[in-house]
């Protein structure tokens, strides 16, 4: 299965683009693709160049946290995962960057501007989970928020309103977060009801752009305390097998 994506990912996601040559009296390799990438990207933003571990390439961070590979002649730039082979196993080189980057995100945020569902008992994991009141799955998974709290997991909730900030859905997150009981105003929502109407100083938009910036496209969308990122509704059977615990 693996094996089949990672073959997807090498043949659809990668664009080889050529730049052409940018003339220089013996310039770095961080000076041409920086030129390059200006002539070509006028207004480009780019916050790091370094080596990366394919000899002679060079991985580009932009200043949205984009990351691309270029030559360091600055001549072909490729968009795309770059997967490490070693033995039998593959790793995925790139998107072990973007962990490391929703790690720091994830640091940005108190747990104190999240709703959180604690177990009883000791805390075993924590799931971070970018929810939209009004989604569908992210309902199912609020329903097996009790069974995740037997088997020790903590669900911390992030707002991440998709029909955007000022929308119907904004309006109940944000009384769901100034609520004096935010749990129970968090279930009251996902059990379809509207929960009683509250404005306060919220972190509803900031955690909604904190979505966007790792990476959340839909709800829900669950961070791990590791940085990566799982799209979608996941059983909680099947997460507690993910974060290493074992179902009740």
């Amino acid at each position: 299965m693996f094996r089949q994506a990672f073959k997807r990912g090498i043949a659809m996601g990668l664009t080889l683009v050529s730049m052409g040559s940018q003339a220089g009296e013996a310039p770095s390799a961080e000076e041409l693709i920086r030129k390059s990438l200006s002539h070509a990207v006028p207004g480009v933003a780019i916050s790091s160049i370094e080596p990366s571990p394919l000899p002679g390439i060079y991985m580009v961070e932009t200043a949205n946290r984009q990351l691309l590979y270029a030559s360091g002649d600055g001549r072909y730039i490729l968009s795309g995962d770059m997967y490490q082979i070693d033995g039998t196993k593959i790793a995925n080189m790139t998107e072990m960057r973007r962990e490391n980057y929703r790690r720091e995100l994830l640091a940005s945020i108190s747990e104190s501007d999240m709703v959180v569902f604690k177990p009883e008992g000791p805390v075993k994991a924590v799931i971070n989970v970018f929810t939209d009141v009004d989604c569908g799955y992210c309902r199912k998974l609020h329903k097996e928020v009790p069974q995740l709290n037997e088997m020790g997991v903590q669900v911390n909730y992030l707002a991440y309103p998709r029909a955007g900030i000022g929308s119907s859905s904004y309006k109940k997150m944000v009384s769901i977060w100034c609520a004096d009981d935010p749990q129970a105003a968090m279930t009251i929502a996902k059990q379809g009801g509207v929960p009683p109407e509250k404005t306060c100083e919220n972190p509803v938009e900031k955690e909604f752009d904190l979505g966007n910036r790792v990476g959340v496209t839909g709800t829900p969308a669950i961070l791990l305390s590791s940085g990566r990122l799982i799209p979608g509704y996941v059983p909680a059977a099947n997460l507690a097998r993910t974060l290493g615990i074992a179902a009740n």
